[in-house]
């Protein structure tokens, strides 16, 4: 029996928003028969409907060929958010020859990189910062916020850890009509001085490197809710924990907005799981992802060490790009 046509619609509507590029036409016949005759299709293997995918059966290292490179960007583009087991042979100098090979390195810019590397950033649960437990996508309170990043597994747990990836762009065309054109006009306000006390489980280490560290310099920057993607032309949300506020939206309704939009990003039937081994890399489009570390892995040691590339600076739907309004080093405390 056919469904009625009311549910045939949202189906389609809902097909519509995680086939993303492939639906809309944007990932053309060039483009897939380009990845077909370098990774096989049966080597791309889906992870959900709304995004991800496992590629199996690449080595990945700076020596790639074009073609291979090529070809991994476009599945990246495609599912968001792309993965790849027993990738143990990378260290930190090989992660980044492969990282350059994709775009400009970039180190994170209140943490910086650790030593002798250009932007591999270490994510160790056993210090302060270690736990990226809340929905974000990565550095948005600067302008320019990277493209992608490259994550891999160095220490993983026996049992947690996992971390969950939403799709924006699936996220925005499942949103209500009316509720879309409010998203195409709004912008918001990202800080790096966001409302840390929401963290439950921050240890004083978290807290310690939040406010000598984290926010040792102030970033704030106005983006668009709705951003122009600028290799694929979806519009992706831009939301997340560094959200401060949005601009002209009455105060007594800024948590209803946030939620309202948020909670489509977040939808379980719009994320993928990933459980970690030792020597997993994980990539993901940073302009059209958030993603969601579980801390779920007690006092379990978790280590993973990530890469991050240049990104342009947004566009909004209206063609205005977005605008860094303070950069400013915190006061230091004078010394007993």
């Amino acid at each position: 029996m056919n469904a009625p046509p009311a549910l045939q619609a949202i189906g389609e509507w809902r097909s519509l928003a995680c086939n993303g590029i492939a639906a809309l036409g944007i990932l053309n016949m060039t483009d897939t028969t380009a990845i077909d005759n370098v990774i096989p299709r049966a080597d791309i293997v889906k992870r959900a409907a709304c995004i991800g995918a496992e590629i199996r059966n690449v080595r990945l290292s700076g020596d790639l060929s074009d073609q291979v490179i090529g070809a991994i960007n476009k599945v990246l583009l495609e599912h968001k958010v792309i993965f790849f087991r027993d990738q143990g042979h990378l260290d930190d100098a090989e992660q980044e020859r492969f990282g350059l090979r994709l775009g400009k390195l970039v180190p994170h810019p209140t943490i910086g990189a650790t030593k002798g590397n250009a932007s591999i950033l270490e994510l160790d649960s056993a210090r302060g910062g270690g736990r990226a437990d809340q929905w974000h996508t990565d550095v948005t309170f600067v302008d320019a916020y990277p493209k992608i990043s490259i994550l891999r597994g160095v220490v993983i747990p026996p049992f947690g850890g996992d971390t969950v990836w939403s799709n924006t762009a699936a996220a925005y065309l499942d949103l209500p009509t009316p509720l879309q054109h409010l998203a195409d006009e709004l912008w918001a306000v990202h800080s790096n001085a966001y409302d840390y006390a929401v963290k439950s489980r921050a240890t004083e280490a978290d807290k310690k490197h939040f406010e000598e560290v984290f926010t040792g310099t102030i970033y704030e920057t106005e983006h668009p809710v709705v951003r122009v993607h600028p290799e694929t032309g979806e519009r992706t949300l831009v939301l997340g924990n560094f959200v401060q506020r949005f601009v002209g939206v009455a105060e007594i309704r800024q948590p209803e907005a946030v939620r309202s939009v948020q909670s489509h990003i977040t939808s379980p039937e719009n994320t993928v799981r990933w459980s970690w081994q030792q020597g997993d890399i994980a990539i993901w489009d940073n302009r059209a992802t958030q993603h969601y570390a579980v801390n779920d892995y007690g006092d379990q040691h978790r280590v993973v060490r990530r890469v991050t590339l240049d990104g342009d600076v947004p566009v909004g739907v209206d063609g205005r790009k977005s605008v860094s309004r303070i950069k400013s080093a915190k006061p230091q405390a004078k010394a007993a």
